[in-house]
């Protein structure tokens, strides 16, 4: 009898486990979001101060596939994934759009002067309201929009080769670029 009062909770905890291990996701970087398959939030971002490209919108997002990319100066992933962004640019000439979260215009400048600037427009996220909306819960994070403005895809952290090859090229590809 007394094994039983060991075994029991020891029994419980290996199936307790076994449940958790087999839920989780196995890919830590592709989050579901609840915004995947509807319209993109409404907002409308100034540009960053001082940068020759402008602010944008939600209409912004109309008319063609696009990728939209949270990044800021301060982020040490967004500085590793910035040459695959200008790649990415370069090689497909998507429509890539920035959101600088809660840096300062001059950090942001900076961070671009020095590894180049691949946005056709990228909005000041000061407040990071738009991020929030955006469901954005830490820097970098990517999404692809499709031409109805409408979010198809989501990627939490730096974009790796691997990671455009395997998953963003499919889903801009899917969105209709």
């Amino acid at each position: 009898m007394r094994y039983v009062f060991v075994a029991a909770p020891l029994l419980a905890l290996i199936a307790l486990v076994a449940v958790f291990a087999f839920s989780i996701d196995r890919d830590p970087n592709l989050v579901r979001s609840v915004l995947i398959d509807k319209p993109a939030p409404q907002f409308a971002l100034a540009p960053v101060e001082g940068l020759s490209v402008p602010g944008f919108d939600t209409q912004s997002l109309l008319g063609a596939p696009s990728v939209v990319n949270v990044f800021a100066s301060w982020c040490i992933p967004c500085r590793d994934e910035h040459p695959l962004l200008e790649a990415l640019k370069a090689e497909t000439g998507v429509r890539l759009y920035g959101i600088n979260h809660s840096d300062a215009p001059e950090n942001a400048r900076a961070f671009l002067a020095e590894l180049g600037n691949p946005y056709d427009a990228i909005g000041a996220d000061r407040d990071r309201r738009v991020s929030i909306d955006w469901g954005v819960y830490g820097v970098p994070e990517t999404f692809v929009v499709d031409g109805k403005g409408v979010i198809t895809f989501k990627h939490v952290g730096p974009l790796t080769p691997q990671a455009i090859e395997t998953q963003l090229l499919p889903a801009l590809e899917k969105a209709g670029l």
